[in-house]
Parts: C-alpha cells; structure tokens; sequence
C-alpha cells in the first residue's frame, strides 16, 4: 500500500479530552505501530483529515515518525469542504492551523463551505479512490462517526482492489498489556 487513509474515532467518542491522558497515549501507541509497519513496508503517504482525535493524533504521531524514517513518507490532509473547522472553539482552530503546516500537502475536497451530506460522501469517495488502503481505529461493537467510513470502504472493497485494517478495541486493550507488562518489567529489575 503505497498510500493509507487514516481515520477513526473522534476524542469526545471515546471520552478522551486530555492528549496526555493514559487512554490517549494507549491510543498513540496502538496507532504509531501500525503506521510504523506501514511505512516499513512502503507506505509513502499517510493520508487522513483532521478531525479531533484519531485523525489528529494520527498527524502528530506521522510528524515524529518522520524522525524515525527520514524521507520515506509524506503526511497529506484532505478536508471534506472549504472553511473545515471554522466553528471550532479558538484552542481547535490553532490546532488545526498547526496540523495543516507540518503537513507535506493539503487541501480540501470541496471548494465550497458546507452546505450538504453529499460533500461527506464526495469526500469519502475521493479518499477511497486515492488510496490503496484504511487503516480505521473503530471496533464494530461500538459504532461512532467512523461507521460511515467504515461501511463505505466494505463496499467499496467489493469491486475493487483495497484492503481495510482496523485498530479495535481488544488491540488497544492489547497494547495497554503490553505497555502495563513493560512497565512491571522496568519496576521488578
């Protein structure tokens, strides 16, 4: 997969108002994996928007990474429809600014602000048809936002060649082991 689209979850979905939260690093850390397996096996850009959460953790976990594999992928946002954000308190909206500059490219889908659903699925469909592959944090047991996109990308798979990979909620439980495992090793040595 030469290009992934990146979403899922957005914070308050999954009750996470603070970045620095235990939940969130869990999160971070589930994703940051993938995106390494990713680029380690060639993902040249990381392609997500920029909704809070997942999308947005998604860009700052990319933009470290980017220590890690100089030169190897390139981060893209693409927002649904023009003005994107633009009724998000002040804090959201310098976030976002900051996201969309570290970003190797962005755009929006639509040059026009919102003015129906269809845009949201004319952005669907455009992340479908410019990449190779989604990599979604949604488990299907606990349906948010995420569905849509989740549901789209089913379809879509079903004549064409794309593959869908999902972060659920048993691997981050899996991670938080893991991390809780390494932490019991670090204290008993």
């Amino acid at each position: 997969m030469n290009r992934i689209w990146v979403s899922g979850y957005r914070n308050y979905e999954l009750g996470v108002f603070d970045n620095k939260s235990p939940k969130a690093l869990i999160i971070k850390l589930a994703i940051k994996e993938q995106l390494k397996q990713l680029i380690e096996n060639g993902c040249e850009w990381i392609i997500t928007g920029v909704q809070l959460g997942t999308e947005q953790w998604t860009i700052e976990i990319a933009n470290q990474l980017k220590e890690e594999y100089p030169n190897q992928f390139k981060i893209g946002i693409m927002l649904p429809f023009k003005d994107f954000g633009k009724k998000w308190n002040e804090a959201n909206q310098i976030q976002m600014q900051h996201l969309l500059s570290i970003a190797d490219f962005s755009a929006s889908v639509s040059d026009h602000p919102y003015e129906s659903p269809q845009q949201l699925k004319n952005y669907q469909t455009f992340m479908l048809t410019h990449t190779d592959g989604a990599l979604f944090l949604y488990d299907t047991d606990n349906e948010g936002k995420t569905m849509y996109d989740y549901n789209a990308t089913n379809y879509y798979m079903k004549n064409h060649n794309y593959t869908m990979q999902i972060i659920d909620f048993d691997d981050l439980q899996e991670t938080a082991n893991e991390l809780q495992s390494q932490t019991d090793d670090d204290n008993f040595s």
